[in-house]
């Protein structure tokens, strides 16, 4: 069982995330914070007590914008100690999920924060921790991906993404109607839609050819476009590019 600790420094917030943590059968023990600075208090008298001790705390569920200490400067903070306790980010920004995924966090859950959402992080944490069953995951939709926007899960046709851009250990999926970031590292994406006509441009881009518009070479560099972007072929996947376009031509 899981013995959790919640940081947030919006009361309403604060509670609602408890209920749901308590809620779920994993959570052995969970207390809340209303910032940063008692959260760090209180994780320094976890860590002296040790993992088997009576202060333990399994995970930190923890928000971003916080007046002070902030939950990034608290995550930075952890990461200097040996055996510090995972944490996942519970936040209604988006924009600091790369950020957050440098510090080692678990998971990334937007507010509002949605019951099954949360069980997803805890179920991670869990696994990572070794604490509780695994739960079964159920075969992803091959034509569709889901990703997070406002809280909300929505699934994007892969037939729509035109290239994915690696973000450490994220992807950012680009579509004509915008982007999203997953969290998917850009190996585990090619494997899984080479078959679709997806092929490696760049250590960080992986390009769909139905998408691309020119093949261009200039002063020995090459580079693609896709929609109104330009982007660089590295030199180790020119040639294999070239012959798959001209294989579809």
């Amino acid at each position: 069982m899981l013995r959790a600790l919640a940081v947030d420094d919006e009361r309403p917030s604060l509670e609602e995330l408890l209920y749901l943590l308590n809620a779920d059968p994993r959570i052995g023990s969970v207390e809340g914070a209303g910032d940063a600075t008692e959260a760090l208090r209180r994780i320094t008298r976890a860590l002296e007590s040790g993992p088997q001790g009576p202060e333990a705390i399994d995970v930190v569920f923890l928000d971003v914008q916080m007046p002070g200490l902030d939950g990034l400067d608290l995550a930075r903070l952890l990461t200097g100690f040996a055996r510090p306790p995972l944490v996942v980010f519970v936040t209604a920004h988006e924009d600091f999920a790369v950020r957050a995924f440098d510090l080692k966090a678990v998971d990334y859950v937007l507010k509002p924060v949605r019951k099954e959402r949360l069980a997803e992080a805890v179920r991670r944490a869990a696994e990572l921790r070794g604490a509780g069953p695994r739960i079964p995951v159920h075969e992803p939709d091959p034509d569709h991906i889901p990703v997070e926007l406002g809280g909300v899960t929505r699934f994007v046709a892969v037939d729509d993404i035109t290239h994915v851009e690696a973000q450490g250990d994220y992807a950012r999926l680009h579509t004509d109607r915008g982007s999203h970031l997953v969290r998917i590292p850009l190996s585990t994406l090619e494997d899984r839609w080479r078959s679709r006509g997806f092929v490696r441009i760049h250590r960080r881009h992986l390009v769909a050819l139905r998408h691309i518009g020119e093949l261009r070479l200039d002063a020995g560099t090459v580079s693609v476009l896709v929609g109104a972007e330009e982007l660089q072929v590295s030199r180790r996947h020119t040639r294999e590019l070239r012959d798959l376009l001209m294989r579809r031509a």
